[in-house]
């Protein structure tokens, strides 16, 4: 009964620092936009074969919010399925996905400028989330032998 309270007690902490994790991530993008946009920064990319677009804030809410839950799913399969190795191995997953992201950078036709803007707000993402996951990873004990 102790232990069945302490686990849940765990998991409730567990998942309120990850919500806190989550809303730092976005809204560290958010914030990167936002003193983007007030130095004047001109968000437009174009794709090849499409109308140049603005970068707004949805998308950067949406490109934040989305990959931190994916994350956060990932890692909660992990730490059931391969509890021994879970945050090294979602930490890996974590830096194959930031390094992934720049790929559509080198693809879009945008100011250098605007390319480096949107490169920061990938390691923004990554730079908050990935340490506010390990805090909250379950870091679990070992069996007792016997029992």
């Amino acid at each position: 009964m102790v232990a069945e309270r302490s686990r849940t007690a765990g998991t409730g902490a567990r998942r309120r620092g990850r919500v806190i994790a989550v809303a730092a991530t976005v809204l560290a993008a958010v914030l990167v936009w936002l003193v983007a946009v007030a130095a004047g920064q001109d968000l437009v990319v174009a794709q090849p074969g499409r109308e140049a677009q603005e970068v707004d804030v949805v998308p950067v809410l949406l490109f934040s919010l989305v990959p931190s839950l994916l994350g956060w799913a990932l890692l909660a399969a992990l730490e059931r399925f391969a509890a021994a190795r879970a945050l090294v191995v979602w930490t890996a997953a974590a830096l194959v996905v930031l390094l992934v992201s720049f790929v559509p950078l080198l693809q879009v036709e945008a100011a250098g400028s605007t390319k480096a803007t949107l490169a920061l707000l990938h390691v923004v993402v990554a730079a908050v989330l990935v340490p506010g996951f390990w805090r909250t990873a379950g870091r679990r004990e070992p069996a007792a032998a016997g029992g």
